[in-house]
């Protein structure tokens, strides 16, 4: 990668697709495709994806961060944000944000018949825990390494 890179189109930069959730708690995921923008410029303090949410196709597992700011906006297509009080239908145009500590499981799922695009950007924290609140899982994340998910009570997939 070149040292700076001042513009670039998003569409071009290729996907992450899935997620790196243990089975069984991938499949809901496995057709979601991330580009991962703000990796494109080296940035540090916060973290910029281009999500894509194919119809039936969810954005993760419901969370809430310890210690990160989410937010979400919406480019195309219909999403469905679906959290601790309800859920929302998200158009384009529309947001969302989850502020860090704040105990509300929350994701977005694609229920309508047509490709979804939405912005999401989130702090970058070198310490996390991620809870999951109906599944038996967690994630943690410590000295800036990658995020390992263990069942609730700290036990390997």
């Amino acid at each position: 990668m070149p040292d700076h890179k001042a513009a670039l189109v998003a569409q071009e930069v290729k996907p992450r697709v899935g997620t790196n959730y243990p089975a069984p708690h991938a499949e809901e995921c496995r057709s979601r495709e991330k580009r991962a923008l703000g990796d494109q410029f080296r940035l540090t303090q916060f973290g910029v994806n281009l999500t894509t949410l194919p119809p039936g196709c969810w954005s993760s597992q419901r969370h809430w961060h310890a210690s990160e700011d989410e937010f979400v906006y919406v480019l195309e297509g219909e999403i469905t944000l679906i959290d601790d009080e309800g859920e929302y239908l998200l158009r384009p145009g529309m947001c969302a944000g989850f502020k860090s500590g704040v105990a509300n499981g929350h994701h977005l799922v694609n229920r309508s018949g047509r490709i979804a695009h939405y912005l999401e950007v989130g702090s970058r924290m070198s310490e996390e825990d991620v809870v999951y609140s109906d599944i038996d899982m967690k994630a943690e994340k410590r000295g800036g390494g990658p995020v390992v998910s263990t069942r609730k009570d700290g036990t390997p997939y």
